[in-house]
This record gives C-alpha cells, sequence and structure tokens, in this order.
C-alpha cells in the first residue's frame, strides 16, 4: 500500500476504467443468438470444459443439492434471504401508485413488476451463492412472475440458495454464453426482460453488448472500497476491511483516507501480518500493493476525495461520523462506524451487494427491489380538462412545424 499525502495524488488515481468491446464476446454472442443450445454447449465445453447439453438443473438435483449442505450453511442462507427480503420489502413500500387531477384531468402512475429477469450469478474464482440471495430476493419482492437463474459449474450451495431464494430455473451456465442466451433465448433458456449481477470483464462486456435487446442494472468495474479513518478508528478492522475487498482480484482495489499519517501505517502494519494467514494471499497481496493511503487534513479534503471518487463501498470510522453522513453523495453504499463491516452488506445485513463500481454511483445507486419494477404513467384526459390544454398543445405543436400533432389538438379544441 502506497502512503501519499493529498496534494501528491496522481491523476491515475481517479482514472475510470474504459469498458472496451471484447471481439470474442461480439462473436460469441451472435453464434449463440443464431444457433441456441448448440452454441451454448459449445462454449461450456470451450471455457468450462464440461460436456453438457441438458443445462436446467432439476428438482431432484435440487434435492440432491440439499443433502450436499449442511444445516448451518442452510441457516445462514435463509437468514441472509430474510434480512435482504425484510429490507427490499420495506423500500417497495416506499413507492406506491399514484392518481392525481390537474387541470380537470385525472394523471397518475402504476407500479408494474417486470415479467422475467435472469440473475448471473458468479461461479469462477469465487462461486458467490451470496449473489443468488443478493439478485433472485429482491426480485421475488417486487413480484417478478419467472426469475432466471445461471451460474457456472454451480455448486450445491448455491443451487440451495437460488432454490431457497425462489429462483424459477435454475442453469448451470456460465460466462458470455449466460448473458447471451438469456439476452436473446434459446430452445431451453428463456428470454428475460432484463439481466442482473456481477461478473468479471467478460460477462460486464457481454452485458454491455445486449444492452438494448435486453435491460441491464449497470456495467461494474473491479471491485472497489474507500475508508476514511482518522484515530479513533480500529486499524486492525480497516487493514481487514481493505483486504477482503483486495482477495476479489488482483485489480481490485482499496483506499484509505486519514488524518494520520501514524494511523495509516498502523494499518499497513496489520495488513501485513494478516495476509500471512490468508489462503487468498497470492491474489489480495498484489492487490494491496497496488491500493493507496491518503493523507489529508480535514475531513472535508477526505469528503471532496470520496465524492470525486465515488466508490463502490465507502466506509467512514472518524469522530463524530455519522453528523458527516449527508455531506458524502457519491458511492454505492455506505458503512457507518467501526462495526460497520462491508461484509456485512456482502452478506446478511439486509442491503445489497450488487454495486456500481467505476463512478457509476455518480448516477446510480445499488441494485435493490426498484431494478425490478416499471413505474408506468397514464391519464384520463376529461372534457374539461380538453377544453384549458388543447390550446397550450396546438400552440407548442405548432412552434414545432409539427401540424399532424396541431391538428390532432385542434379538432378536440371545441368539442
Amino acid at each position: 500500500m502506497q502512503i501519499v499525502n493529498y496534494e501528491n495524488i496522481e491523476n491515475n488515481f481517479f482514472e475510470k476504467i474504459e469498458f472496451e468491446s471484447i471481439s470474442s464476446v461480439e462473436q460469441i454472442a451472435k453464434e449463440i443468438r443464431e444457433q441456441g443450445d448448440v452454441a451454448v454447449s459449445k462454449y461450456i465445453k470451450q471455457f468450462d470444459n464440461e460436456e453438457l447439453t441438458n443445462f436446467l438443473v432439476s428438482e431432484s438435483e435440487i434435492e440432491e443439492a440439499y443433502s450436499k449442505v449442511d444445516e448451518e450453511t442452510i441457516k445462514a442462507i435463509k437468514k441472509s434471504i430474510k434480512n435482504v427480503e425484510n429490507f427490499s420489502k420495506k423500500q417497495l413500500k416506499c413507492i406506491k401508485n399514484l392518481k392525481t387531477k390537474i387541470d380537470k384531468n385525472e394523471l397518475g402512475h402504476k407500479i408494474i413488476s417486470l415479467e422475467i429477469v435472469g440473475c448471473y450469478i458468479p461461479g469462477g474464482n469465487y462461486p458467490l451463492l451470496s449473489s443468488a440471495v443478493m439478485t433472485i430476493t429482491p426480485a421475488k419482492v417486487a413480484g417478478v412472475k419467472e426469475i432466471v437463474a445461471c451460474s457456472p459449474k454451480i455448486r450445491p450451495e448455491t443451487i440451495v440458495a437460488c432454490d431457497l431464494a425462489g429462483a424459477n430455473k435454475i442453469y448451470r451456465v456460465g460466462g458470455v454464453q449466460a448473458i447471451a442466451a438469456m439476452a436473446y433465448g434459446t430452445q431451453s433458456i428463456s428470454k428475460v426482460n432484463k439481466i442482473v449481477g456481477p461478473g468479471n470483464k467478460f460477462v460486464t462486456a457481454a452485458k454491455k453488448y445486449v444492452f438494448g435487446e435486453v435491460g441491464i442494472d449497470f456495467l461494474a468495474g473491479p471491485s472497489e472500497v474507500m475508508i476514511i479513518a482518522d484515530e479513533t478508528a480500529n486499524p486492525e478492522f480497516v487493514a481487514a476491511d481493505m483486504l477482503a475487498q483486495c482477495e476479489h482480484d488482483i485489480d481490485a482495489r482499496a483506499f484509505l483516507i486519514s488524518t494520520s499519517e501514524d494511523f495509516a501505517q498502523k494499518v499497513k502494519t496489520f495488513a501485513q501480518k494478516q495476509l500471512e494467514t490468508l489462503s487468498t494471499k497470492e491474489i489480495a497481496t498484489k492487490s494491496f500493493e497496488k491500493s493507496f493511503a491518503i493523507i489529508v487534513k480535514t475531513v472535508d479534503e477526505a469528503v471532496e476525495l470520496a465524492n470525486k471518487k465515488a466508490p463502490e463501498h465507502l466506509e467512514i470510522c472518524f469522530k463524530n461520523a455519522k453528523k458527516s453522513m449527508d455531506k458524502f453523495t457519491n458511492y454505492g453504499s455506505l458503512f457507518i462506524g467501526n462495526y460497520s463491516a462491508e461484509v456485512y452488506g456482502d452478506y446478511c445485513s439486509g442491503t445489497n451487494h450488487v454495486l456500481p463500481t467505476n463512478e457509476v454511483s455518480k448516477y446510480s445507486g445499488g441494485l435493490s427491489v426498484f431494478d425490478f419494477i416499471k413505474i408506468q404513467t397514464y391519464q384520463i384526459i376529461s372534457k374539461a380538462g380538453n377544453k384549458i390544454i388543447s390550446p397550450i398543445s396546438s400552440k407548442l405543436a405548432g412552434k414545432e412545424g409539427l401540424m399532424a400533432h396541431k391538428l390532432a389538438a385542434d379538432v378536440r379544441k371545441f368539442t
């Protein structure tokens, strides 16, 4: 971890990752669009070294998966689902159907659930069964009729998590082939309305390629955490939280912003000691070496850095941190205080762990129940309201030169 002063921050600290098109992604997606299951099987063989023609996890295989997962793990999955479910229900209550009157006309909006969604669950270096909880549960709460889950080389724990969370169909398909199959539909995999969930750069490139054919949550880059801490924070906690992010992959990043260089040095020392016993040491070390500790003079400088960087996870562990929370405007999810570890958001506090990275939080929040609904407006124009708004529409349409638009207003003007 490099320790630098605020004044010496290099420009590359703020550089965004460019999501370039990957030619192989385009080729795979096109083949799956044209050939369906045949192409899916081909690429499962090529990338996962598995011979599969039937991708669906059957009811008997789901039952078998339960027998292979210990009761404590099942209990933990259920608790995680319950917390995410409860939070999602509270969120959904914030949005209601609307009916109002404007110029004697009835206007409103309806909250409508998406019909079918695809949830991608990574299965590479780390099979993220928690991503099944985070993607499927809010979709279920939103009232989505059909939830499709895709994951490569799917393990029993992930199957159980998908089933408990409420997936209607579970497929042992991953990577670009899963994204393309859900986007275009194949003989055995349904075409969905929207694809959500984390993944590597190839999955992200595939989501970018199919966007427009289907909706997506957002394009996410490598995982990142920023921790703003002063001498009142626990350096051992901070070090562990930084390494938790670094172990994702070598491109993940952890940023410590502190008013104390002595504190930053303590964090670095703890992290180096903790690395010695980590089974993920090889990846975490490479990522940690490329991470930063930035020394600032004031909390206001830290706020400025955080809002400009817009990190995926933002932890604030300084004196009276809660009083400053409203100063922070750009982050995927906010964790306040020494005991608000980012790992709790990953698994079971109730908020979602599918979060925007790469400055996306400047215009979007993380995955939530809101990603699985549509807010669609309606209007009922009364005869009295028609007399009020038809002249206005006629005038504006005429100024735009859209004469059929003007006509459509004019023919109603005097009725």
